[in-house]
């Protein structure tokens, strides 16, 4: 995998890139970079050209002005154009969902299809609410680098506890015994996690009233009914507001992160068949 930072047309963006044919385009969630590689699970990298950049705030691309979902879809265009690239599957995680929604909604020629995962629909947090508030606290710039630090120092000597405690952050099951590999899979990802200004950026992020509904790219919107991170309302209000899309609620152990569990396979699957399907028509299902 290959990592660069480039000057655009609209501004400096740090991505990664591996892989050659089908170009898809991954829009990384929150606390994430360019260099997460979970949600590559299940490609096969000589079939498609993965390609992750860095949101607006995140690993070596600065914030800028591009505080707003619009400016973000502004500069993956111009990352677009720089790579000589027409039209891209788009693959958006978690927060990386409103960007995608300004993408395939302002940009509809650069988008063949739409994949939202575990992602943001609508306005995400209430101001007033207890999870915004506490975000604010533990994962501003100046006090993220501390929090993030304390995890992985404590993870490396309490890796059970750590994630235990993730856990229940991401799902709503009950508290169970978790796999060995499940733990040391969720611990690789934290290892490139930081917030830097990204993810006070992201809280604030919203799009215009009735922007989904001009997304015309075939959509498919998988999302767990036991996602403890972004509710499953955010799934049925992309479905209801996306002409061309099918719904797919998951019933699975790790709620959030349907990318891990012995019940990721079968939606990974799903996922690469998605985007392997050649112009099929694609049911309204809620």
């Amino acid at each position: 995998m290959e990592i660069k930072v480039v000057h655009t047309a609209k501004g400096l963006v740090e991505y990664s890139i591996v892989g050659k044919g089908t170009p898809v385009l991954f829009l990384h969630g929150g606390h994430s970079n360019c260099k997460e590689t979970l949600f590559h699970k299940g490609f096969d990298t000589n079939k498609f050209q993965l390609i992750t950049p860095s949101r607006p705030g995140y690993g070596k691309t600065p914030l800028d002005d591009k505080y707003t979902p619009k400016k973000t879809a502004d500069l993956v265009i111009a990352l677009l154009d720089y790579l000589k690239i027409d039209k891209v599957i788009l693959y958006a995680i978690s927060a990386g969902g409103l960007t995608s929604i300004e993408l395939a909604a302002s940009h509809p020629e650069r988008i063949e299809k739409l994949i939202l995962a575990s992602a943001v629909s609508k306005k995400w947090l209430d101001k007033n609410g207890k999870v915004y508030k506490t975000a604010k606290k533990l994962f501003n710039q100046k006090t993220e680098r501390i929090v993030w630090g304390m995890i992985r120092f404590i993870s490396g000597i309490f890796p059970k506890m750590i994630a235990n405690n993730f856990y229940s952050q991401f799902s709503k099951n009950k508290p169970h015994k978790l796999e060995e590999s499940d733990i040391k899979e969720l611990l690789s990802t934290f290892k490139h996690f930081n917030s830097k200004s990204g993810f006070m950026s992201d809280i604030e992020h919203d799009v215009e009233t009735g922007l989904i509904s001009e997304i015309q790219c075939t959509t498919l919107i998988i999302h767990s009914r036991n996602d403890n991170s972004v509710p499953f309302e955010h799934a049925e209000h992309a479905n209801r507001m996306i002409k061309e899309s099918k719904l797919v609620g998951l019933d699975n152990e790790w709620g959030h992160l349907f990318w891990i569990g012995k019940d990721a396979s079968e939606t990974i699957e799903m996922i690469i068949e998605f985007i392997e399907q050649c112009n099929a028509s694609t049911q309204h299902a809620i």
